[in-house]
């Protein structure tokens, strides 16, 4: 189990211990609004992030409970990504980052998804929670 230095008991410092580096949301990101749970998938998000990167940072999703690893159905050699249901309450923080940087910062969105968000930012997070949800069911 990959174990992180807890900095102190303060809940924002707490959260930033397992999410704050600046590779983890954007895995999250890329299986809640991408549909990716493979290792091949997550390489291939546009930031480009290394591969020792990557591994590092699902091992360290995987052992604080917010993703699970399974061996795909199709090929044993290969694993597949769910997220939990401590993953799947991160939506909520993943909507919000969305809008927040789509306001203040010059970014590229999917213009549908923005609008999404925008105009119906409840119910965007429950669908994507209940996506989330099923694929750790499938």
């Amino acid at each position: 189990m990959k174990a992180l230095k807890q900095r102190s008991t303060c809940p924002i410092s707490t959260s930033l211990d397992v999410l704050g580096d600046k590779w983890t949301l954007l895995i999250i990101r890329d299986m809640v609004f991408a549909g990716k749970s493979t290792y091949g998938q997550f390489l291939q998000s546009a930031e480009k992030m290394a591969t020792n990167i990557l591994a590092d940072r699902l091992a360290v999703l995987e052992s604080q409970g917010l993703l699970t690893k399974a061996v795909a159905a199709d090929k044993k050699s290969k694993f597949t990504y769910r997220l939990t249901e401590k993953g799947v309450a991160i939506v909520p923080i993943l909507v919000e980052l969305v809008l927040w940087g789509a306001q203040h910062s010059a970014t590229t969105i999917d213009p549908s998804l923005l609008a999404e968000l925008q105009t119906g930012k409840d119910a965007a997070v429950e669908k994507y929670q209940r996506l989330a949800r099923a694929e750790l069911r499938s």
